[in-house]
């Protein structure tokens, strides 16, 4: 997996905060000590798995997975299944042989509504502009519980037709329902996702940087982050 590391030598350059600048000198010191290792640094570039994750943050993914079941709810970084080696993270959602299915925005697993409590409003500021989005809390079969951001309500990717994950297989959606390529389009970049090609839970945020911030947009508040 390729990583950028420009965002860090941005931020450093042109700062004066010493106390920021010790902090990404030791966030660099362990991306670089653990990555041949256990883990592995994810760069996330778009807004798909937002509020969870912004564009910016800098994952830290576990590669320890062997003989650990995946559960729904799992914010997980995979290959996408088009031999493209393009890298992608998303929510695990469903598991081989659930049936999964959006009706009128609302996500159905196994016949059953999934519920979402509503959280108020959310200001996206991921894309080119903001967008007000609604955020309630999903409660997935098992006890997860995670904010998602809705938009709208309409549209294929609100009503889709039921799918059957096959075996070996899971069923992944994007945290930013209206603003996520992700296993509701078969024969897109994720599709069904094979087990094989999952590289492994996003366990913490390591650092970030807000992209389209003027200058230099550090989010100090998001280092050592950890993902839910």
């Amino acid at each position: 997996m390729s990583t950028d590391y420009r965002w860090l030598f941005n931020v450093m350059r042109g700062m004066g905060l010493a106390e920021v600048l010790r902090t990404l000198a030791v966030a660099l010191a362990v991306v670089v000590g653990i990555r041949a290792f256990l883990f592995a640094p994810y760069w996330i570039p778009s807004g798909s798995m937002v509020p969870a994750l912004l564009p910016g943050d800098l994952l830290i993914v576990s590669k320890f997975t062997y003989g650990h079941p995946f559960r729904r709810g799992n914010v997980v970084v995979f290959v996408s299944p088009t031999g493209s080696g393009e890298v992608l993270v998303k929510r695990i959602i469903g598991l081989p042989g659930d049936t999964v299915q959006m009706q009128g925005g609302r996500l159905f697993i196994n016949g059953k509504a999934v519920p979402c409590a509503d959280e108020g409003h959310y200001e996206d500021e991921s894309g080119a502009g903001p967008v007000v989005a609604r955020r309630c809390a999903e409660a997935l079969p098992g006890g997860k519980v995670y904010p998602i951001l809705k938009v709208t309500d309409e549209g294929f990717a609100n009503n889709t037709p039921v799918y059957t994950v096959p075996p070996g297989d899971l069923f992944l959606l994007g945290d930013n329902r209206d603003n996520s390529e992700d296993s509701r389009f078969l024969g897109g970049t994720v599709g069904y996702v094979p087990e094989v090609d999952v590289i492994g839970p996003a366990v913490l945020v390591l650092g970030s940087v807000d992209p389209h911030a003027p200058g230099v947009g550090v989010r100090l508040g998001r280092f050592f982050h950890r993902v839910n």
